[in-house]
């Protein structure tokens, strides 16, 4: 009632402030993506007693921190975690987080307004570990629907629309530092096992510790799509599709030394992006 009942962003604050005493949690939280999806911010939080609040903390912060648990919620997924450290070595950047926090036990639910993905919001247990009951994942899916509706249903722009960010960057993670880059500089990312190529418009390639299965909902979709089940391109650094070969088509791109290759059961959505007319042999 409070979401029908106050100004939005104090219904939230009251609605969340309900959730997390009602829940038995020591912090409940949201946090809003901007536009470009590659950083968020903790707009909303309550804390129980004396738990430490980090909403000042986590402003404009790049999701590459969070690329972890980013993908499930891309894919509407709810993510309980009854214990932050019994998390997969490919979710060590959100463990520190969660450790720094404090937190022993997390609830993660996606926040979607129109079908798309604007926010998540979940609860963290710091005093003690947790179990989330299916119950409790249910009720707080139906409370983030609910505060999707109230908070964007008036918003034409996705995203919050106080959140006010610089040129956005993507962070690679390379032997112990973080070198943030625009995504528009980045040609392409091929597999390396649990690592990743990392290749850029000045000719370089890092070597970044997060697997291709996370840089492909870390980057934008409106440029960045697979071409192999081993490489990502930026159809922006394309600069030729050679299809003489019928077994075997390859893309040259900018800063690139070599081409790559295009698998089959990519070729029609090559096509599409570079708007290349099918030839009669071409596979579909």
């Amino acid at each position: 009632m409070s979401l029908l009942t106050y100004p939005v962003d104090e219904a939230i604050a009251e609605q969340l402030a309900f959730m997390g005493k009602t829940a038995d949690a020591d912090r409940a939280w949201m946090l809003e993506y901007g536009p470009d999806m590659l950083r968020f911010c903790n707009t909303y939080e309550w804390c129980r007693d004396q738990t430490k609040p980090f909403v000042t903390e986590l402003q404009d912060v790049p999701t590459t921190l969070i690329a972890w648990l980013h993908r499930y919620m891309v894919k509407g997924h709810a993510v309980a975690v009854h214990d932050v450290n019994d998390l997969p070595r490919n979710a060590r950047a959100i463990q520190a987080e969660f450790r720094r926090q404090g937190n022993q036990s997390v609830l993660s639910v996606p926040i979607f307004h129109e079908e798309k993905l604007r926010g998540i919001i979940g609860f963290d247990a710091t005093t003690r570990h947790r179990t989330w009951s299916r119950g409790e994942v249910h009720a707080l899916f139906q409370c983030a629907g609910l505060v999707g509706q109230a908070k964007y249903r008036n918003q034409r722009n996705h995203g919050n629309t106080a959140y006010e960010s610089s040129a956005p960057l993507v962070y690679l993670s390379m032997r112990g530092v973080a070198r943030g880059v625009p995504p528009n500089t980045i040609v392409g990312v091929r597999s390396a096992g649990n690592y990743s190529e990392i290749w850029l418009e000045n000719g370089s390639m890092v070597l970044d510790s997060r697997t291709l299965g996370m840089w492909s909902v870390l980057l934008p979709g409106q440029f960045f799509f697979r071409v192999h089940r081993t490489a990502i391109v930026n159809a922006l650094h394309i600069v030729a599709v050679d299809r003489r070969s019928h077994d075997k088509w390859l893309i040259e791109m900018r800063a690139a030394a070599n081409a790559w290759p295009v698998s089959r059961s990519y070729r029609k959505s090559l096509r599409e992006r570079m708007g290349i007319w099918p030839r009669s042999s071409d596979q579909k």
